[in-house]
């Protein structure tokens, strides 16, 4: 297929699914990064996990699952900074493989696909889809391919810390479903001498699943009619709720933003206090009003409102705090951490998501803990937390 026929092919698909795109536009992340420190020494760090014996921090195996609308570029090299500015190199000045770092193979355009669910009647206009259906039933096989990929590249050794940013969340929780996982058939023994044929779980593959600024319900009350998925965040949430799997050894862990707080745009021209750390920066706001859209306050509201059926929220811009919050899993509140690499629905670059290197280790090191992932120090032979090999490596007290 030459250049110019999938340009008309696509131009044609966006066209034809315009409607749906523009419901689910709100949801949308546009992604950039900026800021690293130096290089942490991964020689000295090593790790001890649940029946995993000693290993070192570097062999375990990591899988991102992209956000709505975010391409893998987004966590890789953002709007073309720089690879040094990506999601994966900050973990790996942390200590892990970059070569055992893996994101879902994800192209933006791609997230047309989710306007399949159109054809899955009556389904989606009862509000009945469900998350294995024609909408998003081609990420969670693709999620899962991932995850089998990276447990067999880390040789079978150590199961993947999967990540799931915004809707990568719930739709990595819509891959694990319950439990079951089916694997290819191989006559081959695998790389511990164990023959790999059959169904394997879910828990065999995944030691824990960290979600960032994800939506773990759907709307509340009259507004879960409107959910933009169609049912499948419902039907997600009766089927699987809250950390379905951690009964079979599988962690989870929570993360959200207390970062912006919603209310419906202002009618008068009043100016923002300074002082309100919680209704957006004037650099951004100014952004909003010149659009017409306010403030980064009314913008949450909306997008809180889509998402939860109630605007008047606090959260990380995107995704209200409650909303980001699983049941049954260590729950993360991250003050003054908002959604995406840039600033919701703007070019604007930000250095306070979840992925940006002045936030990573006010997560990373409890997700760990919660995953049984305990750092040793090779010269004594002692855990001591992921936080305190920081500390060591960077001088802090």
């Amino acid at each position: 297929m030459t250049s110019s026929s999938r340009h008309d092919r696509r131009n044609f698909l966006a066209i034809a699914m315009l409607p749906l795109i523009i419901t689910l536009a709100c949801l949308i992340e546009n992604t950039s990064a900026f800021g690293f420190p130096t290089p942490f020494n991964q020689n000295k760090a090593t790790a001890t996990g649940d029946n995993n014996g000693k290993a070192a921090l570097s062999k375990i195996p990591i899988v991102i699952c992209p956000g709505f609308g975010n391409d893998q570029i987004d966590y890789l090299n953002p709007l073309d900074q720089g690879d040094e500015y990506g999601f994966v190199s900050a973990l790996t000045r942390r200590g892990f493989d970059p070569n055992l770092i893996q994101v879902m193979p994800l192209e933006r355009y791609e997230w047309f696909k989710v306007a399949r669910g159109l054809f899955d009647i009556p389904n989606f206009y009862t509000g009945n889809c469900r998350p294995d259906g024609l909408g998003y039933g081609w990420y969670v096989q693709r999620l899962r391919k991932t995850i089998e990929e990276a447990y067999e590249k880390a040789g079978r050794e150590e199961k993947v810390l999967l990540i799931g940013h915004s809707a990568g969340g719930w739709l990595a929780r819509a891959a694990l479903g319950d439990g079951s996982w089916d694997v290819e058939v191989d006559n081959n023994a695998g790389s511990n001498g164990e023959n790999l044929t059959g169904e394997a779980r879910a828990a065999g593959r995944v030691r824990a699943l960290v979600t960032i600024g994800a939506i773990h319900k759907p709307p509340a009350g009259d507004a879960a009619s409107s959910c933009v998925t169609r049912g499948a965040l419902s039907y997600l949430d009766q089927a699987y709720p809250g950390a379905f799997l951690s009964g079979e050894g599988i962690a989870y862990v929570s993360v959200g933003g207390d970062a912006v707080t919603g209310s419906q745009q202002r009618k008068t021209s009043a100016p923002i206090e300074d002082d309100d750390a919680k209704r957006g920066s004037k650099e951004v706001n100014d952004v909003y009003k010149v659009r017409g859209e306010g403030s980064s306050s009314s913008v949450a509201y909306t997008s809180y409102s889509a998402v939860s059926g109630n605007g008047e929220m606090t959260g990380d811009g995107v995704v209200p705090l409650e909303w980001a919050m699983l049941e049954g899993s260590r729950t993360i509140v991250l003050d003054g951490v908002v959604h995406s690499i840039n600033e919701a629905g703007t070019t604007l670059p930000t250095d306070r998501w979840y992925g940006s290197e002045g936030v990573v280790d006010r997560w990373l090191s409890e997700a760990l803990e919660e995953a049984g992932v305990n750092v040793v120090d090779p010269g004594s032979g002692n855990d001591f937390s992921f936080k305190t090999m920081l500390e060591s490596l960077t001088g802090q007290n």
